[in-house]
């Protein structure tokens, strides 16, 4: 079934518990818990899942109607008020988009619950990501159990931990570079904290909306899952589970878009560009992929920088540069990158292509979907971040998983140029190899039966089971 349609998922009067995710709507946000709950749907939950309709977002069904993927997996979107313009496109700001998801998100998610519930779908679980912690205050006060889905690292998740019950050990106004020291992680610079810690972030909008999310835990919420696993993160796990019940259940992949079955057509049909094809046609391990996510846009003076830096390394690269970035690359710096032995697309299947043979390095901003997806496809990276959590992530990938190296910032052409020869050919190309095999490795590992990431996952499924028994007996 395609994406954009809807059926009768034809549940019968006996069926499953009712899990029902709710995403901030953003790429990286709508991602992995859209990929955690394929996974529930495959372990036979039904499954919904909602946000607010945003113009930007892909993989997502076009209509409002609802649809059903192999049989347990719906899509349902929340409802603005009747007043309230309904343009998905409205929100391009993303500081809006939080304030306007804020305001009209608990009166739409009770009302998706009741209608749920009237149609004979009762929510036995609600799990939410980052950014929309009214969805646990929601749920928690019409009697609903509640999990989270962390999208970022449990290394993160300890260091915002340890900020919300201990301030005065973190940079301050009055000491804004000071390094952090927080127990089983390495000492944190003041740059390479994420954002949301830092004294000119911490209480605007962002920061609140993470303290109240982070709040619930312990609270009206009774498992945090990640998307991570256990071998790359041990200590901090560990260090976490006396105070915060995480549970690792990544990495959650791209191939979890297939809903069951070897392949996916919708994903293939989003590959207009041909990415996997002119991916076919270069050597192994020749090609630099470069993607700065979803939402960063580095400027014009540093797209020229990276289409040069690029250039300047002879090799195949496949840079994917979003609609709206595409201004900011000069036109003869395009036609230059286009013409040469580069490959410039609006859109790629990102884990297609880390997958692939012919990649042989990922020049990122470090988001932590991205930095999982090539740990979990052994591919080198360059670490460009530039917002949010990005920066401790940069930290880890060189410093603890020891796959690559930091670009500075701002980026220029030679610099570029460095540090894609220094891991893909330089004195320690084969250690950064070898070592994101391993993590290859530890990955597949973890999601397999019987797996780290797997036993987590199946019991988080028995857990519901158990709480949707108990209620529906009672």
């Amino acid at each position: 079934m395609s994406r954009g349609q809807s059926q009768d998922c034809g549940v019968p009067s006996s069926q499953p518990p009712h899990v029902l995710l709710v995403s901030f709507p953003l790429q990286g946000h709508v991602n992995p818990l859209l990929r955690l709950g394929a996974r529930l749907a495959a372990r036979g939950l039904l499954v919904t899942f909602t946000t607010f309709r945003h113009a930007g977002l892909r993989a997502l069904p076009d209509d409002d109607g609802g649809a059903c993927v192999a049989g347990r997996l719906r899509f349902e979107y929340l409802r603005r008020s009747p007043e309230d313009d309904d343009d998905p496109g409205r929100y391009q700001d993303p500081s809006d988009m939080l304030r306007h998801v804020a305001g009209a998100g608990p009166a739409a998610l009770a009302g998706l619950i009741r209608r749920q519930a009237g149609a004979g779908r009762p929510v036995a679980c609600v799990v939410n990501n980052p950014f929309v912690p009214w969805a646990l205050d929601v749920a928690g006060g019409m009697g609903i159990p509640c999990a989270m889905l962390w999208i970022q690292s449990c290394a993160v998740l300890s260091l915002y931990r340890h900020f919300y019950s201990s301030p005065e050990a973190f940079p301050s106004e009055a000491d804004p570079d000071a390094p952090v020291a927080v127990p089983w992680l390495p000492a944190v610079a003041a740059d390479e904290l994420p954002l949301m810690v830092r004294p000119e972030y911490a209480r605007n909008l962002w920061g609140d909306m993470l303290r109240a999310q982070l709040g619930g835990i312990g609270k009206t919420v009774s498992w945090v899952l990640v998307n991570t696993f256990h071998g790359l993160e041990r200590s901090a796990i560990e260090a976490l589970r006396p105070h915060t019940p995480v549970a690792p259940v990544g990495p959650l992949l791209e191939h979890d878009h297939h809903y069951g079955g070897d392949e996916d057509p919708a994903a293939a049909a989003d590959d207009n560009d041909g990415c996997v094809a002119w991916l076919d046609a270069q050597p192994p391990r020749s090609v630099v992929y470069v993607a700065f996510g979803s939402l960063v846009n580095i400027g014009r003076g540093e797209m020229l920088a990276v289409a040069e830096g690029l250039a300047g390394t002879g090799r195949p690269f496949l840079w994917v540069v979003r609609d709206d970035s595409r201004e900011l690359l000069p036109g003869d710096a395009l036609a230059a990158c286009s013409g040469g032995r580069g490959k410039i697309v609006a859109w790629c299947p990102q884990g297609r292509a880390l997958g692939h043979g012919a990649v042989g390095c990922f020049v990122t901003h470090c988001g932590w979907n991205s930095v999982a997806e090539a740990l979990a496809a052994g591919v080198p990276m360059v670490g460009y971040p530039w917002w949010s959590d990005q920066f401790t992530n940069a930290k880890l990938l060189v410093e603890e998983y020891k796959v690559g190296v930091r670009l500075p910032a701002p980026v220029t052409r030679d610099a570029l140029r460095a540090c894609v020869d220094e891991v893909m050919s330089g004195p320690q190309a084969a250690a950064f190899r070898i070592r994101a095999t391993a993590w290859k490795e530890e990955a597949t590992a973890s999601v397999a039966d019987g797996g780290s990431s797997d036993r987590n996952l199946h019991d988080f499924v028995e857990d519901i089971q158990r709480s949707h028994g108990k209620r529906s007996e009672g």
